[in-house]
């Protein structure tokens, strides 16, 4: 039988990631000698794949891929990272088959990997140290099997953390017998001459107590031979670029026949709103910002769009599953509409969310322009609610979105990924024309006309202060921090 999670891949497939001591972590966790790893098979080691590599320079640049991996041991090496509110700090806890471990304050900064991880260092022939980094570890990213006798798929998202700085919660993870390249392939780059090198990358010794990990498991040596590239920076062909691969939009179908039904009970999507981040003002009169609505539901959201004959607007149903995967009833909710203008070309569904300028009283003074949508998993928000998808698949709108020609297409907002519009055209942006100084709320409402069935319609509103400034085509803007969250 299909489970949710498996469902949830189904849907969108046929619709188309300073040198830490010791002693920090001593007094952030004075415990931790005696809440070490106690196994034979440490959680991670570091290993090469190759004892020598060859970075091609490029100009004065020379690429480096040392085709050095980081191996999770018998059980998936995962971190579940967290913050009860924007006022709390991001913490973090590794799940282990014999304790959880709480990791120390300082190693957990953010939603981007744990911090100074390891140690990158390079040396010439002569021993001269020419580089030197220390760099944060995300577990997540492009992993492969390295042990034969591996789980053949990893369930971790693609990255620990994007750009989006209201995240609430994410999950990294390297499943067990996989490996992650570290530092991440073609990462590094390092004005160096033609000649011979020693690459060395180690886990910072804070972190082999903290995990167990003995130092021969925690280094890892590669000879590196610099050569001169036989080609111009942008001559076509001289690097072997990778292009991701473009998912097609298969029809969903005919219409629904039957009585619609919406179930009383079972998953359901929960959409939510986080306050407005990227805030500035553009060319002194329109005040832009990045708007995320996102999926706290047990099901995802799933809108099916069905054309009508000879127009460029489609009848829009959303979809609902049981926690098996399987559909247990549907509602027609409203549109979806062809946008012909440049920069877009996809079909968008109405009222999905709507923007407002408000005052202190929450009053209305400009609402965006922006009403129609596409949906797409831009963003992680919260992987740790239940039912989150951490593999999402249409995460740009070319996936998600359709054609011209499109006859139907499915559009899916997945449990803890949000769907994040940039509000910076004239009509989408706020005008300041005519609005006096002083303090205001941007105002973001998910299914603002309630067409869309969910958990819960009274978390769908979130408010972000601004204070204006300026003189009338030269308006300026503050932005206060939410809580621990200083970013605009």
């Amino acid at each position: 039988m299909m489970t949710l999670s498996k469902m949830r891949r189904v849907l969108v497939a046929g619709s188309g990631v300073v040198a830490m001591t010791a002693a920090f972590l001593a007094i952030d966790n004075p415990s931790t000698a005696s809440t070490q790893q106690q196994t034979d098979e440490p959680p991670l080691t570091l290993r090469a794949g190759a004892d020598s590599v060859t970075a091609w320079k490029y100009g004065k640049w020379a690429e480096i891929d040392l085709g050095t991996y980081a191996v999770a041991g018998s059980e998936p090496f995962e971190i579940r990272t967290t913050r009860a509110s924007y006022n709390d700090p991001v913490r973090g806890v590794l799940l282990r088959e014999d304790g959880d471990l709480r990791l120390p304050k300082r190693t957990v900064k953010g939603f981007h990997g744990l911090r100074d991880f390891y140690q990158l260092t390079l040396k010439n022939k002569a021993g001269k140290t020419v580089l030197s980094q220390t760099k944060r570890f995300c577990p997540n990213g492009d992993s492969v099997r390295i042990d034969p006798d591996a789980p053949p798929v990893s369930p971790y998202a693609w990255s620990c953390g994007g750009r989006m700085p209201f995240t609430l919660g994410n999950v990294w993870g390297l499943q067990a017998g996989h490996g992650v390249p570290v530092p991440p392939a073609y990462s590094t780059r390092a004005k160096l001459p033609v000649g011979k090198y020693t690459a060395k990358v180690s886990i910072k010794p804070a972190y082999r107590e903290l995990l167990g990990i003995p130092a021969r498991d925690a280094v890892a040596t590669v000879k590196v031979r610099v050569r001169k590239a036989k080609c111009d920076d942008d001559e076509m062909g001289c690097r072997d670029r990778k292009s991701a691969d473009r998912t097609t939009i298969a029809a969903p179908g005919e219409r629904p026949t039957g009585h619609a039904r919406v179930p009383e009970v079972g998953p359901k999507p929960d959409l939510r709103s986080v306050p407005a981040w990227g805030i500035r003002v553009r060319k002194g009169k329109f005040l832009a910002f990045s708007a995320t609505v996102w999926n706290a539901g047990d099901s995802p959201l799933v809108v099916d769009g069905f054309r009508r004959k000879n127009k460029d607007l489609m009848d829009a149903y959303q979809y609902f599953f049981d926690a098996d995967g399987n559909q247990t009833g549907y509602d027609k909710v409203g549109t979806m509409e062809w946008d012909p203008r440049e920069d877009h070309h996809h079909w968008h569904f109405t009222d999905f969310a709507r923007y407002r300028l408000v005052d202190k009283d929450k009053s209305g003074v400009v609402r965006s322009k922006k009403e129609a949508f596409c949906l797409a998993n831009t963003d992680a928000v919260d992987y740790t609610v239940d039912g989150a998808n951490w593999q999402p698949e249409n995460t740009d709108l070319h996936t998600a979105c359709g054609e011209k020609g499109s006859l139907g297409l499915r559009e899916v907002l997945d449990s803890g990924n949000g769907d994040t519009y940039e509000q910076f055209r004239p009509g989408q942006s706020f005008i300041l024309k005519g609005i006096p100084n002083g303090t205001y709320y941007i105002e973001v409402r998910a299914n603002p006309v309630k067409n869309l069935t969910e958990h819960d319609t009274t978390n769908n509103v979130a408010y972000r202060k601004v204070i204006l400034k300026g003189k009338p085509g030269a308006r300026t803007v503050m932005v206060p921090p939410v809580g621990l969250v200083d970013h605009s």
